[in-house]
């Protein structure tokens, strides 16, 4: 499990002989696209979904993308079989390729580098499903266009550096007191029974699971809406919960110390935890 095998241009290789040229513009300038795909008992799980993500992401910088969603499907399946855990979380990056540095974009167009890999997908501890995390809230200090699944991550790598400052689980960002989302996570409110998201915009990376939450809660007839939501709004709530392919759904105890509602998980989390569980196995 420590070098497992991973997929780059054409070859599958252990992980620690996996090279790129140092001129490769992924390298140089962050110039690329990345998906993460969660894997439960060797099975994709909205491997479609997560396709069509990166597949947008490459068409909205202008990457050419090297494969269907077959090619793509078999090159994964391949990589999730070679390694060892069960569960996984899968890595796909394609970058513009090699090129002599400048910024526009190369006049030849180079061949795609494309590298999968898989690491284990571990579970949260038991303390945090029954108690929540803690997290901390700062200014949204990144790119207008975060909907772009982009590998350049200064922004987000930052963000989460200030939870960890901060002993907190995630940084829960505001742009102009609303709530945008967090350095890894899509944050929810939950008010008078209802959950509530950000809206589906260039301010936040839409998950996966935001299309998820839509449905488990149609399912389970939990009002659902996406609108702007104010600061305010997040600390009076009755319930805050993270989303991500490695927290599902994970309620938060507290932002800035300040406890949400009575600071437990709340019976919405429970409900959407407990629905998301039975999805994983459908």
């Amino acid at each position: 499990m420590d070098d497992p095998f991973v997929y780059l241009n054409g070859t599958m290789t252990p992980l620690s002989e996996a090279k790129i040229p140092v001129l490769d513009r992924g390298f140089i300038f962050g110039d690329g696209i990345y998906e993460v795909i969660p894997v439960y008992q060797r099975k994709l799980f909205r491997s479609a979904q997560h396709l069509q993500r990166l597949f947008r992401g490459l068409a909205a910088v202008s990457i050419v993308n090297p494969y269907d969603a077959q090619g793509w499907l078999a090159l994964i399946e391949e990589v999730v079989r070679r390694h060892p855990a069960e569960d996984q979380l899968v890595y796909m990056q394609v970058t513009r390729g090699v090129a002599p540095r400048m910024h526009a974009f190369p006049p030849t167009k180079p061949a795609p580098t494309v590298f999968i890999m898989s690491n284990p997908l571990l579970p949260l501890s038991d303390e945090a499903r029954a108690n929540g995390v803690a997290c901390v809230s700062m200014e949204d200090q990144r790119w207008l266009h975060c909907e772009i699944k982009s590998i350049s991550l200064l922004g987000n790598v930052l963000a989460a550096q200030n939870a960890v400052v901060h002993e907190a689980s995630e940084s829960i960002q505001f742009r102009d007191g609303f709530l945008t989302e967090g350095s890894a996570s899509n944050v929810w409110i939950v008010k008078n029974g209802g959950v509530i998201g950000p809206p589906r915009d260039n301010l936040i990376l839409e998950g996966i699971r935001y299309g998820l939450i839509e449905e488990l809660c149609a399912a389970g007839r939990i009002p659902f809406e996406t609108r702007r939501i104010a600061r305010a709004e997040v600390f009076a709530a009755d319930e805050v919960l993270l989303s991500s392919a490695s927290k599902e759904v994970l309620a938060v105890a507290t932002i800035d110390g300040q406890p949400i509602a009575n600071g437990k998980p709340g019976p919405i989390y429970k409900k959407l935890y407990a629905a998301y569980q039975a999805a994983k196995t459908a």
